[in-house]
């Protein structure tokens, strides 16, 4: 292994992890690179490259932030998928494994190539003309105070229904945890093939989630009395106030490729953020229900969601 990418949280402050990773590479003479946008925010020795070529010019990514910078580095590699490794900071994850003290240790296995592949697919999309690609989910959101958004649902050609809800959601399965879930939408297992279509807050329509085979072909287009409508990619904004136009889906296989160590650990830990989620407490009412020895104090806990 030559060269490691790094992709990192657009503010929050990643100089500790990336100091970290800097001298492990300097004592493994490894190169690192990190988008030239970037440069600013990490030591002189990480090499800085144009954006596009980051992805070409590694053998792996590690991701430092969270699950939604995780998503960027996937989707990054997109023409060319690396394994991208995960570090930890800050908030509720369910993409990334490992925690910063972790790291040393993470990153002599990769290069000893002491881990496993975990593949995600990918939503390819077709937005009025503009390809893009959605690890998540991709949704028509309605605008605030101007309606609900009006479209109706195709499946390899055949009229399916129609939605008239506040937003509706086309999701993979690892974006089944996400705003689908938030939306009442089943959970689906990451080792499963299917695209899962929720509606948020529906008024009339199809109300309850539809569950597709990754090989039918899904268009959501909107209706001529349609309020206005923005297009989030993985939580991005790609279009605002879209008032018609169509989007076409299909599913892509093999992806995005995610580094994991343990993947028992990983699944176990989920399994508790998953139900962390369902409990109606604060951080610091959740403290209160650990036994006194694994309580930390009120600034280790992360803020929620």
């Amino acid at each position: 292994m030559s060269g490691l990418g790094l992709v990192l949280h657009p503010t929050r402050d990643v100089t500790e992890v990336v100091g970290i990773i800097e001298r492990w590479a300097t004592r493994h003479r490894k190169t690192l690179m990190v988008r030239a946008e970037d440069k600013h925010r990490v030591p002189a020795s990480v090499e800085p490259v144009p954006e596009g070529q980051l992805a070409t010019r590694v053998d792996a990514l590690i991701s430092i932030g969270g699950d939604g910078t995780m998503l960027g580095a996937l989707r990054s590699a997109i023409l060319d998928p690396k394994p991208v490794l995960g570090v930890h900071l800050g908030r509720l994850g369910f993409l990334v494994e490992v925690e910063p003290p972790e790291l040393p240790d993470a990153l002599s296995r990769l290069l000893s190539k002491d881990f496993t592949v975990e593949s995600h697919a990918c939503l390819a999309c077709d937005v009025c003309g503009d390809d893009v690609v959605a690890f998540n989910d991709i949704a028509l959101v309605r605008q605030p105070g101007s309606g609900f958004v009006t479209a109706t649902l195709a499946v390899d050609g055949q009229q399916y229904g129609y939605y008239r809800a506040d937003a509706v959601v086309v999701s993979t399965p690892i974006g089944s945890t996400a705003y689908s879930y938030a939306a009442g939408g089943p959970l689906i297992s990451p080792a499963a093939d299917a695209v899962v279509v929720t509606p948020s807050a529906p008024m009339a329509g199809i109300s309850r989630s539809v569950v597709l085979s990754p090989d039918e072909k899904i268009r959501l287009e909107l209706e001529p009395h349609s309020s206005a409508v923005v297009v989030e990619v993985d939580g991005q904004v790609l279009r605002d106030a879209a008032t018609e136009g169509a989007v076409d889906i299909g599913y892509r296989r093999n992806a995005g490729l995610v580094v994991r160590f343990d993947p028992l650990r990983y699944q176990e830990r989920n399994q508790l953020k998953m139900g962390l989620l369902d409990l109606p407490f604060l951080p610091e009412q959740l403290r209160e229900l650990l036994p006194q020895e694994l309580r930390r104090t009120q600034e280790d806990i992360p803020p929620p969601c």
